[in-house]
């Protein structure tokens, strides 16, 4: 039998590490596959022959893995450039495959990672060359068209409603409350920020306000809003997207902090909150705001993780082993909704080509009509998607984890 590979790549999720698992559990039931080795740190890392043999590690130290935050296999932000101006490293990739007996390569990760595929692909199609390359959906930010969504997001949507509920409680305990700012991930989507509609006390949303990058930001309109709930309740709970943006399609972080960029172009963002409190303060409105910036926490928290989440991650990494069977190069694992009550969900493929590069916005349709909040329909789409709560494996009372890159 031949061999396969199968690496990570882009941000971690909490539960990237589980599609690994689907696939090596998966294998050893229908035995598509000799040896399923993993590159460390991504194609990077494949490129220099840092590889390891999955199927030589025990099933308690994957399961353990399974459940272990982060990408294990380490990742990578590396750009491919097209074959037509660097084919030496398509072709250093391909002989080492064929070192390795490998004839399909399994890559998970966002849309970055599926232009990877789409390129290796479509070299591999015109060079006549007889391996496969196959996509594995990974982000948090819930970005990925065609797809309903992405393992990854269900959980740090569970984290971000439950931090926000439970800092909403604690910035409520005085009778001269102030104004608390929270910040998520979403360069170019509110996906994660629109997750916080969750939190709810006595049945009702314990957000005022809530910032996405799918519309225009007003600065007037938002302090306007601001000191009016403000006056009314003496507390005002706010929650925003890193990315969002002014009527300029300008960054509002970038209004005072210094930009970098990574090694796709993308803008390093974060700080968009203490914009925000800066603006509220100048404003006379209150000096009394706190700013939290949920940074890589939504994506590592497994101690809140959704069990729904797990199982999909899992599923989405079993079913890409089966698909490979067949003649399915240049094509991306997706995750079908087929109902809601109850909560079921089935794969299929889609084209690489139509997920890279491309962005899947939140429906203007679930955003309220003043864009500072979102419709309660939409809940229907985000509650399914944080069940259940993990067992996870603990020594002395802290999570047990298991990696691969170290």
């Amino acid at each position: 039998m031949p061999n396969c590979i199968i690496a990570q790549s882009g941000g971690p999720t909490s539960v990237i590490n589980a599609s690994v698992c689907g696939l090596v559990f998966s294998n050893s039931e229908h035995k598509i596959y000799d040896k399923i080795y993993a590159g460390i740190n991504g194609i990077e890392g494949i490129l220099e022959e840092r590889i390891i043999e999955l199927t030589s590690f025990s099933r308690k130290e994957l399961d353990l893995f399974k459940f272990t935050p982060s990408a294990g296999l380490g990742s990578c932000r590396y750009k491919l450039k097209s074959f037509d101006k660097n084919e030496d490293e398509y072709n250093a990739l391909i002989n080492i495959c064929k070192k390795y007996d490998i004839n399909t390569f399994f890559y998970i990760g966002g849309n970055d990672s599926m232009d990877t595929i789409f390129k290796l692909s479509s070299y591999a199609e015109e060079k006549n060359i007889n391996i496969k390359f196959i996509g594995i959906p990974k982000t948090i930010d819930n970005d990925l068209p065609v797809t309903d969504h992405t393992p990854g997001f269900g959980s740090a949507a569970k984290f971000i409603a439950t931090t926000a509920l439970e800092t909403y409680l604690d910035s409520s305990v005085y009778t001269n409350n102030g104004i608390f700012i929270l910040e998520t991930m979403g360069r170019d989507t509110g996906w994660l920020a629109a997750s916080a509609c969750l939190a709810k006390l006595n049945g009702q949303p314990i957000a005022d306000f809530i910032y996405l990058p799918e519309v225009e930001f007003d600065k007037d309109k938002f302090l306007k809003d601001t000191a009016e709930r403000f006056k009314e309740k003496n507390q005002v709970y706010i929650v925003v997207s890193e990315g969002i943006k002014d009527k300029d399609n300008k960054f509002i972080s970038q209004l005072e902090t210094y930009q970098t960029h990574d090694s796709f172009g993308h803008a390093q963002l974060g700080g968009v909150g203490t914009v925000l409190k800066n603006m509220i303060v100048r404003a006379g409105i209150t000096s009394r705001i706190k700013v939290l910036e949920l940074g890589v926490m939504q994506r590592c928290a497994m101690h809140c993780s959704s069990s729904l989440d797990i199982d999909e991650a899992y599923k989405v990494g079993y079913d890409a082993l089966i698909y490979s069977k067949g003649n399915n190069s240049g094509n991306m694992v997706a995750i079908k909704r087929e109902s809601n009550t109850p909560y079921k969900s089935s794969t299929f493929l889609v084209k690489a080509a139509r997920v890279a590069n491309n962005i899947k916005y939140i429906p203007l349709s679930w955003i309220n009509e003043e864009r500072n909040n979102l419709n309660p329909e939409c809940q229907e789409y985000f509650s399914p998607l944080i069940e259940g709560t993990p067992a996870l494996y603990y020594e002395n009372n802290i999570p047990m984890y298991k990696v691969f890159n170290k």
